[in-house]
């Protein structure tokens, strides 16, 4: 015989080439080079990311570092340099481990009240509106994070439930307009105020959201020229100190003090906007304005007085 004794080939048939691409040795040493590969890829992007992340630590530390707590927690009571309030007349102390002050102009204090508060907010449907203050007490500019936990409500500002505040002066004050996205019959959110590099530094505002007896159609919001009558009292004394009717813009207006403005956001009134003779379909509410919102920064004998006014829509917004 002059063939292989165990094969039924015959000796001269040749096989063919097998090619590289399917050449069995020749795919398992692609794989082990790809995989190669691909490690030392993900080991040259850690260390990419890693560098990049160390060097934003190391451009900001200073910055991290420049916030000592003293600058922004008065050391007596141990509270944070600032307050956060609805304008509405509708709020209380908290967690009840405060009382309300007996004359709020009196108070021998670094801060306009005593302690954080819960606030109620009567609506008249989706798409209304209200004004938070947010107060600084301290003697810094300060940088806050404000966030909204719960739903329903977004800042009037960029239309989410978050906000950043950069250099709030320090004595200074800042309105901003929430707005209701939903309807709600009642409904509760927290409002946390936090400085932007102590993010446990954190002031609470608790808000009830509850529907009124009558929806209206239009919901008064930043920038709405109204006319409204308003009354004015001394918020201790009750005395009345004027009333009257004026055009004012929602929102910020300086042709009067800045509370005045701010008092008229979340006035609402019917598709007829006041101008149907013996008609008042339009709402009216209560503010309660610390100096920093009234006459504080004036000569005006009103300059230390708190102010409690109650504003009606007569006409509007007009356009």
């Amino acid at each position: 015989m002059t063939g292989p004794w165990i094969s039924d080939t015959a000796e001269e048939i040749e096989h063919p080439t097998v090619p590289l691409g399917i050449n069995r040795m020749a795919i398992p040493r692609a794989a082990i080079l790809l995989s190669l590969s691909m490690i030392a890829l993900i080991f040259i992007s850690t260390l990419v990311v890693g560098y990049s992340a160390w060097k934003f630590l190391d451009m900001n530390q200073d910055a991290f570092d420049a916030t000592d707590r003293s600058l922004i927690q008065d050391p007596e009571s141990e509270r944070w340099y600032w307050e956060a309030i609805l304008l509405y007349d509708t709020c209380d102390p908290r967690q009840d481990d405060w009382s309300w002050p007996e004359a709020l102009s009196e108070q021998d204090d670094l801060f306009l009240l005593p302690g954080e508060v819960r606030c109620d907010w009567e609506h008249q449907g989706a798409g209304d509106r209200a004004s938070l203050a947010i107060h600084n007490r301290g003697s810094q500019p300060l940088d806050l994070v404000l966030e909204i936990i719960g739903g329903s409500i977004v800042f009037g500002e960029g239309g989410e439930p978050d906000l950043t505040i950069t250099d709030l002066e320090a004595n200074d004050s800042l309105v901003l307009e929430l707005e209701l996205v939903e309807e709600v019959t009642e409904h509760n959110v927290q409002i946390i105020v936090s400085h932007l590099q102590v993010m446990e530094a954190q002031v609470i505002l608790d808000l009830t959201v509850y529907a009124g007896a009558q929806p209206r159609d239009i919901h008064v919001e930043d920038g709405d020229q109204i006319e409204v009558h308003y009354t004015v009292w001394d918020a201790d004394t009750d005395e009345q100190l004027d009333e009257g009717d004026l055009l004012v813009t929602a929102g910020d207006d300086p042709a009067w003090i800045e509370g005045f403005g701010w008092s008229a956001i979340g006035l609402d009134i019917d598709s007829d906007r006041g101008l149907l003779p013996g008609i008042n379909s339009g709402t009216s509410h209560v503010t309660l304005l610390p100096p920093s919102l009234a006459y504080g920064n004036s000569d005006n004998e009103l300059k230390d007085r708190w102010l409690r006014f109650e504003l009606e829509i007569n006409r509007g917004p007009l356009t």
